[in-house]
């Protein structure tokens, strides 16, 4: 997908009505707010208008104040409310296998990689090296996250445009992955998959065969969708030329994911600073060329099918052997170890009761999430717990690109582009 695909439509050019008069006119807004002199006096006071927090179109409690010049946005004030606050704070009270379940809670929509992502970071700081086991299904988890999250992106944004059946078809998938998430943790939601050295548990049995099954059918589904909606003349002119962001702004933005690339910057983290040996699969990185709507549909659509991809190879290559490391310090002993052995017990008591101390130090560790950049900053005094946990959430620093993007854009393409930034309000409140 590096070349943006040429669609021949049988109507009017995007940005066009049939008889040829532009669909919009930019009316020169800054991004501040302030409006040029040459903007058009319709005669009439501008409104304010609150979109969401209860909107469908918002997707969680994010508020839009639009101040609008009869149907033209001349500046949108994104409010994020409070969904979940004070993870960060949180963590420095909890050990380090306790902060787990918080980050199920950020991209709820991609609990596994947030999961992923923090173990790593904690191992890296405390100088442990995990399976190969343990690496090759930490990338089945991310890659299965992957594609629930564009599928929740895709069918969401399709009702927002006006397109349901999509809708259906991407939540028949995802469900599909629910039950493999379900059958290997026991959720569906908030998985609370790795520990740090290893996993809450192995696959269980018919857990391969289910998710090969998977990447042999679900191909069939998103050509069902790519031949519905990409040469579609309502969605093609609905998104193409809407809310475009050339690369030199998506990098000022500091966007990543999805949301970089489709401006036309080659950047994927599991590429450029690999990790769980990503650098061993083969997959490409789609790329865009506009950095508009449609762009950023092209983008997520073939990345589910090279996650597909690289679900397969997992799968080829996944070894026997343990999925945690062979560490009483690190790793829970068993249950019948604990019970039977003494030296088993005094491990499992000062892991649940004291947890496991990291050495003094700071570590970063970002991995490639579903809508970005996801990283996580670790701070250690040499206890049990960090003194500090910060997030690097991508779908907070993708919002703030919104009022660039909406400004001198219709109201209706306002909703357009607001769920192209493919936000998840877990996330961005933290």
């Amino acid at each position: 997908m590096g070349e943006k695909r040429t669609v021949e439509l049988d109507v009017a050019t995007p940005g066009v009505d049939p008889a040829g008069r532009p669909r919009r006119v930019p009316i020169g807004v800054d991004t501040l707010g302030s409006w040029a002199d040459e903007a058009p006096d319709l005669g009439g006071d501008h409104m304010l208008v609150n979109i969401g927090p209860q909107h469908p179109a918002t997707h969680g409690v994010l508020r839009l104040v639009v101040e609008l010049d009869g149907e033209t946005v001349l500046r949108v004030i994104p409010h994020i409310g409070y969904l979940h606050s004070s993870f960060e704070k949180l963590g420095e009270y909890r050990t380090w296998n306790q902060i787990i379940p918080l980050t199920d809670r950020m991209d709820y929509l991609a609990p596994m990689s947030n999961n992923v992502g923090f173990a790593l970071a904690a191992e890296r700081l405390m100088g442990i090296e995990i399976t190969e086991r343990n690496k090759v299904l930490r990338v089945i988890a991310c890659e299965m996250s992957r594609i629930i999250s564009h599928l929740v992106w895709l069918g969401t944004t399709a009702i927002d445009i006006g397109a349901f059946t999509p809708f259906l078809w991407c939540f028949q998938q995802r469900e599909r992955i629910y039950d493999l998430q379900e059958a290997w943790t026991g959720a569906r939601l908030t998985t609370s998959l790795t520990r740090v050295g290893g996993l809450m548990a192995d696959i269980p049995d018919g857990f391969e065969d289910g998710l090969r099954d998977f990447c042999k059918t679900f191909p069939k589904t998103l050509d069902e969708v790519d031949r519905m909606l990409t040469r579609n003349g309502i969605w093609c002119s609905r998104t193409q030329g809407v809310g475009a962001l050339t690369a030199e702004e998506a990098i000022n933005f500091s966007l990543s994911g999805p949301m970089l690339r489709a401006s036309g910057v080659a950047y994927d983290l599991r590429k450029d600073r690999p990790y769980l040996d990503y650098e061993t699969y083969d997959f490409e990185v789609p790329v865009g060329e506009q950095g508009d709507v449609y762009d950023r549909y092209l983008c997520r659509f073939e990345e589910m099918r090279q996650s597909v991809r690289i679900l397969e190879q997992a799968l080829d290559r996944l070894p026997d052997g343990p999925i945690n490391v062979d560490d009483p310090r690190v790793i829970l002993p068993s249950k019948t170890a604990a019970m039977s052995d003494m030296e088993a017990m005094i491990f499992h008591f000062k892991q649940v009761m004291e947890g496991v101390p990291a050495p003094v130090g700071e570590v970063y560790m970002p991995i490639e999430g579903p809508k970005g950049e996801l990283a996580y900053y670790l701070v250690s005094d040499g206890t049990a717990k960090p003194v500090r946990w910060r997030v690097r959430p991508p779908a907070f620093i993708n919002l703030a690109v919104l009022p660039k993007m909406a400004e001198g854009h219709l109201l209706s393409d306002l909703i357009a582009i607001n769920a192209s930034v493919d936000i998840v309000m877990g996330e961005v409140d933290r």
